[in-house]
């Protein structure tokens, strides 16, 4: 039978445990104390519970407080004072710490190195448990154990493992309709559903008309184990201890043919969105037609998941094996992808002294592959967690966060690595993109997108003192062609975004999109959308590849619809420009793209000291949120603002703590920004058909085409809707009235096709009745 115990441990404990009767301070607590507040100080008929969180009074006091709590007691709420010698008061005061303050702050005597070898050896602990990644994740993770628990609780879960367990672990059996029988932990459940854990860490989301029968067990699975009183003095002193740093956990055991194979991420699963865009290549297009034109109107909300923390999420869920991930700033949650009902959560505090969009909360998203899932945090760490209980199996920095680094977009996973850039593009970090060991989390090779002060590129790109802060920062998800083995990555804008008189030159690697080897970081072409760009139209935009006949022969393209204002069609193998036509309107710095490639730049629309009036406005002409292309319709999808800016610059110079932009700016008095969700001719890059949305022109969302000939959107207005994927007609709307800053996605579970967006602070899934 697998060992396995609820969040406290796993043995009983022989008389003679350190801390029991033969504790000075718990034979005084005994005498005085416990008829009051029960003997393990969790509350009696006369008084409250003391121990763990459950009075945070107690637990806030120092021990001089607490002397002094005892000394004068509290005589308005019946507690008497306490008039001890030091010979008494001192360990009465030592037992009373061990009930409310962490173990780690109170570890128990014993030879913790013994404990941790009984723990992985002889104990078997690691076979249901897991500490910094190594042992068998079935049971909670016990990383943080001390930090969690207070010395007490240890003790107490040691001395009576047949306990009840901890919510989230009670054992259950039942029967299936179709004749299975599972067994394992429900970890959530309600009278219409169940989420079970079986034995071996797999999640089985059952309906409850599913379930023919069930039968519930009263105590944990934890068995007794023969130890001598040494073994279990050490192992007390172990598990007091467990607070393990990420730099101090050992390297976890890592088995790339479990779980999420990278093949299953190359070639997803029919209903499964293993990647921030669904797929490898970008292209928010689903196969699913369970949704189609023809019934899309009968779409309807089946549940709502809020995330508390959060104002304006931009995350796309991830969903494989019917398990949804999402995420807030340094927090992410697994979910039953039907439901929505939680499986576990993962948070750490939020960093201070942050700015720019690393202080603004933002998370984009996960990456799964094999066991775990990879997510970013607001001060530009990477970390990796397991995919069955969210426990932290390795955390690396990708960047100093002091240096103005911070990180907000969902990874990215190619065979065995895990790729991520950083945010802080205008607040003078220098861009680049790197890649880590998905096993260990080591960093494999480093790509700067922009050259060092020295370098021969700086000479010739990058002249002036701008180049010590120039940005250029590689912070949104790429893209991956695994037969041509090319990873694309867009680039940001180079700093100061406004004034360029320090950066004279091209700047490369910003406003690009850059071709590497996955492997190695080596960089085999790039293609720069602005040179020299003056109004912050970064690169940033999904660099989508697509395998389509193009002016009548089959080609490997690259497209991409540019802040700038044009939509690009390239040879993603060479970088050749294939194509470039704008789809706005209001374009007016530059006539067109050359035959070399280069923007026509037009005079008098480089920012100045007075301020110039200059078309696509700051925001772009779009700007990150998702793109689609349908093959059947041979259009591209996107959101389209229209809209003009007045643009500044100004001599202001970096600051450590301040965004460095060399200038600013507003908008065009009486003009209002208006926009469209449109439809362009891969052939031509012409406008097809447009949808006209009434709004601020303020919203972020993007877009999503399935094979029901839908396209799927994030109106203006606030409302998510439907349009026919042809000829733009709307079939179908749903208010949610907030500002969208997320792109919706679709995936099945149970057979059924869910529709999902990141809408304020909720994460939406539809579905037909």
């Amino acid at each position: 039978m697998t060992l396995c115990l609820a969040v406290a441990l796993l043995f009983a404990v022989p008389p003679g445990l350190p801390g029991q009767s033969a504790d000075p301070g718990r034979k005084l607590f005994e005498g005085m104390c416990a008829g009051c507040h029960g003997a393990d100080g969790a509350g009696g008929e006369r008084a409250p519970a003391i121990g763990g969180d459950s009075h945070p009074r107690v637990r806030a006091l120092t021990e001089q407080g607490l002397r002094e709590l005892l000394h004068k007691g509290v005589p308005e709420a019946g507690m008497p004072a306490f008039d001890l010698p030091e010979t008494q008061l001192g360990p009465l005061v030592k037992f009373v710490r061990s009930l409310v303050i962490p173990a780690a702050e109170n570890p128990a005597p014993g030879d913790a190195a013994a404990g941790k070898t009984f723990f992985f050896g002889e104990g078997r602990c690691a076979s249901c448990h897991t500490v910094g990644g190594a042992g068998r994740p079935v049971g909670p993770d016990l990383s943080t154990l001390a930090q969690e628990r207070t010395q007490s609780q240890i003790e107490q879960a040691l001395r009576s493992p047949g306990r009840q367990p901890t919510p989230g672990y009670r054992v259950v059996t039942v029967r299936l309709r179709n004749g299975q029988t599972l067994r394992g932990f429900a970890r959530n459940e309600s009278n219409y559903d169940l989420q079970l854990q079986d034995l071996d860490g797999n999640f089985h989301l059952l309906a409850r008309n599913e379930i023919t029968a069930e039968r519930r067990e009263e105590k944990s699975l934890m068995p007794p184990v023969q130890a001598t009183r040494s073994q279990m003095e050490n192992l007390l002193a172990y598990l007091t201890r467990l607070s393990l740093p990420s730099a101090a956990r050992p390297t976890p055991e890592w088995d790339p043919a479990a779980g999420v194979s990278f093949a299953r991420i190359a070639s997803p699963r029919p209903g499964e969105w293993p990647t921030y865009h669904g797929r490898l290549s970008g292209n928010r297009y689903s196969p699913l037609a369970q949704v189609n034109a023809g019934n899309v109107a009968q779409l309807a909300p089946r549940w709502v998941f809020p995330i508390p923390s959060s104002t304006k999420l931009e995350l796309t869920p991830v969903v494989v094996d019917g398990v949804m991930y999402v995420t807030s700033v340094n927090e992410a949650w697994a979910l039953d992808a039907a439901t929505g009902r939680p499986l576990w959560h993962y948070e750490r505090p939020r960093s201070k002294g942050l700015v720019g969009d690393a202080s603004g909360g933002i998370n984009r998203g996960v990456a799964v592959l094999g066991d775990r899932v990879f997510l970013v945090t607001d001060n530009a760490h990477l970390l990796a967690l397991h995919r069955t209980t969210g426990a932290l199996l390795w955390d690396v920095e990708m960047a100093d966060s002091r240096q103005h680094y911070g990180a907000t977009s969902a990874p990215l996973v190619v065979n065995d690595l895990v790729l991520s850039g950083t945010s802080g593009g205008d607040e003078g970090a220098r861009g680049f993109l790197a890649a880590y060991k998905a096993s260990t989390g080591e960093r494999v090779w480093r790509f700067a997108t922009m050259p060092a002060p020295g370098e021969p590129l700086a000479k010739t790109s990058w002249a002036g003192r701008a180049i010590e802060h120039g940005c250029a920062t590689a912070w949104l998800t790429g893209t991956y062609d695994p037969d041509a083995r090319l990873l694309y990555w867009p680039t940001g804008n180079p700093c100061p975004d406004y004034n360029g008189d320090e950066r004279r030159g091209d700047n490369l690697y910003a406003s690009s999109v850059l071709a590497l080897d996955p492997e190695t970081g080596v960089l085999r072409w790039y293609y720069q959308y602005t040179p020299h760009d003056l109004h912050d139209w970064d690169g940033t935009q999904t660099p989508m590849l697509v395998d389509a006949e193009f002016h009548g022969r089959p080609q490997k393209l690259l497209v991409q619809a540019s802040r700038n204002g044009f939509f690009y069609v390239l040879d993603r193998l060479s970088g050749k420009l294939l194509q470039a036509t704008p789809f706005v309107h209001k374009l007016t710095w530059a006539s067109g793209i050359g035959a070399d490639g280069r923007p026509q730049v037009l005079p008098g629309t480089d920012p100045t000291i007075e301020g110039v009036k200059v078309c696509p406005a700051v925001h772009g002409a779009t700007n990150w949120m998702s793109n689609a292309y349908d093959p059947q319709t041979g259009l591209f999808y996107l959101m389209a603002l229209e809209q003009c800016s007045i643009f500044t610059k100004s001599s202001a110079w970096w600051e450590p703590g301040q965004s460095f932009y060399g200038g600013a700016t507003r908008d065009v008095p009486g003009e209002k920004g208006e926009k469209f969700l449109r439809a362009l001719d891969l052939q031509t890059g012409k406008i097809v058909w447009e949808v006209p949305q009434i709004g601020p022109g303020s919203t972020w969302g993007g877009v999503l085409a399935t094979a029901g000939g839908v396209v799927f959107f994030c109106d203006d207005s606030g409302a998510f809707a439907a349009v026919d994927a042809k000829t733009g007609q709307p079939l179908w709307h749903f208010h949610t009235n907030q500002s969208w800053k997320a792109s919706p996605m679709t995936y099945t579970a149970g057979g059924k096709q869910y529709i999902a967006a990141a809408s304020g602070s909720n994460v939406f899934s539809f579905a037909l009745p």
